[in-house]
């Protein structure tokens, strides 16, 4: 098994297999996720000998505030760091783009809370608030 990972944004077809992998088709729009994906700050694909199996990016102003978004690994490789790495490797190049510190946020599934604290990422005074706009 040979794992790589490619620094750019998943393409279409690669986000909706990852996932669907873990049931998360009904969380996307299959008409804008292009659109969406392209207007993202940069990202990183995982592959296990070739394919797509993990990925995460990064949306925001892409000086102060950026924002961890779809990191996703398939659930036949969650347990191989892979969702470590690509964290790690999101982190990394927003430490090389931001000109000082820089607020990274993020919403997590229940599931990957321990993950995200692996890299202090912690709650605080803050509250995170969400609301979803239906179209016009």
């Amino acid at each position: 098994m040979t794992v790589t990972f490619d620094h750019r944004v998943p393409t279409p077809t690669e986000h909706r297999a990852i996932a669907a992998s873990v049931g998360w088709s009904d969380h996307f729009d299959d008409d804008s996720i292009a659109a969406s994906l392209d207007g993202s700050s940069f990202g990183v694909v995982a592959l296990v000998d070739g394919e797509a199996v993990g990925m995460g990016r990064v949306v925001g102003d892409g000086v102060h505030y950026f924002y961890l978004q779809d990191v996703i690994v398939h659930p036949d490789h969650a347990e191989e760091g892979l969702g470590s790495q690509i964290v790690g490797l999101l982190l990394d190049r927003i430490a090389t783009i931001a000109p000082s510190e820089a607020f990274v946020g993020l919403f997590s599934s229940p599931e990957a809370v321990d993950l995200y604290r692996e890299f202090r990422f912690t709650t605080t005074d803050m509250t995170g608030m969400h609301r979803f706009v239906t179209p016009a």
